[in-house]
């Protein structure tokens, strides 16, 4: 696969490795699909490449071997075992929606965290409860309750599934088009990347859906109305006070201070956050300017003050007297420091949770890891 980005546009292309032939390629422009592609002089340029060091006995795997990902549509089979080319393109249309929406200014951040993107319903224990007795009447362990391509509430074993899928999988939904009823083959990069299970996708109310995950049974006709009647009708409420925390997150009046503009919530243990530039809408900057914000700082302060997350290899001596001056806290201003002016984005890590906040201009800087710390003793309770 290969990335470029000129004049605000970003590439994707993806070669066959056996033969360089062009699988598919998508651009984006601005967080939204790009109407110019990829020239055919860059593409016949990368195809050419791969040509040249082939003939040199030199092979062209990636150019960008740490962010490439088998895409959930297509199995690994078909991507490293290429038979018919014209075919396996056809079947890489069906990702496009998918590869579309990492390519754009997606509201989402699982992709950049690797934890799964989470809301947090007003009435969790009612959803949850009904959606362990949905899971054993439909006779599958793997459901979970989205809303936006954000997970509301999921079954332990929806839970347990690993990374990629975990994040994928709300994500590919939430990247669909509105509709009843989904029966979606797919694969497992980590679990099933050979085989295909079948994603079940039911909506309750607009924008939230409920996902199942499962082998050959139950058949889609199976989840007949009066199934979702007796588990969910009773709940319409309660499932209406989700819709508003697609883009928002938090619970309504969820107490945060006023100069917040924006938080991201990691638990690194649980692989699960919760992302909102939703609070004081009316301030500067907008959404989407908050959002690349968040997004920058969280990669410089895990590339350069954050210790490794939880659950990584044994370090070496000397890594672990590293670990042990690592700093807890950070902050960055945007702009200068005299109140009023620029922005302030703060960092505070506490055992397996790790929050970044995006301040307005009025925040002083010596306050920043007080309010911080506050904030996440707030929501702890949370995630």
């Amino acid at each position: 696969m290969g990335e470029e980005g000129s004049e605000g546009t970003v590439h994707l292309l993806c070669l066959a490795a056996s033969s360089g032939v062009p699988l598919f390629c998508r651009s984006s422009r601005g967080g939204a699909p790009a109407r110019q592609q990829l020239p055919f002089s860059v593409i016949g340029s990368l195809n050419g490449v791969h040509m040249f060091g082939q003939n040199l006995e030199v092979q062209l795997t990636s150019s960008r071997t740490e962010d490439t990902t088998v895409v959930l549509l297509v199995g690994l089979e078909e991507l490293t075992n290429i038979r018919n080319v014209e075919r396996l393109k056809k079947e890489l249309r069906a990702t496009y929606r998918l590869i579309d929406s990492f390519l754009g200014d997606s509201e989402l951040i699982g992709d950049l965290t690797q934890c799964v993107d989470c809301v947090v319903p007003p009435e969790g224990s009612l959803l949850q409860e009904a959606l362990s007795g949905f899971a054993e009447a439909a006779g599958t362990a793997f459901i979970s309750l989205v809303v936006s391509g954000r997970v509301v509430a999921a079954t332990e074993s929806w839970w347990r599934l690993g990374m990629p899928e975990a994040v994928l999988l709300p994500w590919l939904v939430g990247s669909l088009p509105p509709q009843a009823a989904r029966d979606y083959p797919v694969y497992l990069p980590h679990g099933s990347p050979k085989v295909p299970h079948r994603l079940l996708t039911l909506t309750l109310l607009p924008d939230l859906e409920l996902c199942l995950l499962c082998g050959p049974r139950p058949p889609l006709s199976q989840l007949d109305a009066q199934l979702l009647e007796r588990w969910w009708q009773p709940l319409l409420e309660p499932l209406r006070g989700c819709l508003p925390l697609g883009p928002r997150a938090l619970p309504t009046g969820f107490p945060l201070h006023t100069d917040i503009l924006g938080l991201l919530l990691l638990h690194l243990e649980l692989k699960r956050c919760l992302f909102t530039v939703e609070p004081s809408r009316d301030k500067e900057p907008s959404p989407e300017h908050r959002r690349r914000l968040l997004r920058s700082f969280y990669t410089l302060v895990t590339a350069t003050h954050f210790p490794p997350e939880p659950g990584q290899p044994e370090e070496k001596a000397e890594e672990a007297v590293h670990r042990a001056q690592v700093a807890r806290a950070c902050y960055l201003v945007l702009g200068t420091e005299e109140p009023g002016t620029g922005w302030r984005l703060v960092a505070l890590q506490l055992g397996p949770r790790r929050l970044l906040l995006l301040l307005s201009a009025q925040s002083p800087t010596y306050g920043l890891r007080g309010l911080a710390t506050h904030t996440l003793h707030a929501l702890t309770p949370l995630l």
